[in-house]
């Protein structure tokens, strides 16, 4: 887990920075650190379930949220998210069909996409058992790191 002077340094970090977002988890502890400067396109409210320390709070330049679960997920669908920045593709390469389709049954282990950042391709895996219901992405596309990628009916 991550000491507050650890947390602080994110936030400076992501203050002096164009990044948007930085997500940290360790176990049930997750951790969101959003940039609200003017040049941010995206200023979506978010809802925190814990309370955000007092030191943060008065910086009034991020947000840090503690939760366990996301309660937007429900058992009727599952969202899989972005790791990471990075160029998405849906086939590991352009003659090769696409790694799933909506109506596929898929596993935790099973590849959906993958992501290629600085010339490294990193495999995005389903992370839950079901059904995929609907890919939210189109190949080619950059994607930000936790955009919804696919929803999933789990089984």
């Amino acid at each position: 887990m991550l000491s507050s002077k650890e947390i602080i340094e994110i936030i400076k970090y992501v203050d002096g920075s164009t990044v948007d977002e930085v997500h940290y988890e360790h176990d049930s502890f997750v951790v969101k650190v959003k940039n609200q400067n003017p040049e941010s396109e995206k200023s979506e409210p978010q809802e925190a379930k814990a309370q955000v320390p007092t030191a943060v709070a008065e910086r009034g330049q991020e947000d840090l949220i503690s939760e366990a679960d996301d309660a937007q997920e429900t058992q009727e669908s599952y969202t899989v998210k972005a790791p990471m920045v990075g160029m998405f593709y849906s086939s590991p390469s352009p003659d090769d069909p696409a790694f799933i389709q909506v109506g596929d049954a898929v596993k935790e282990e099973t590849v959906v996409c993958c992501l290629e950042a600085m010339k490294m391709f990193n495999d995005v895996h389903a992370d839950v058992n079901g059904e995929i219901t609907e890919i939210l992405v189109e190949n080619g596309d950059l994607v930000e790191f936790g955009q919804p990628l696919f929803t999933v009916k789990p089984a």
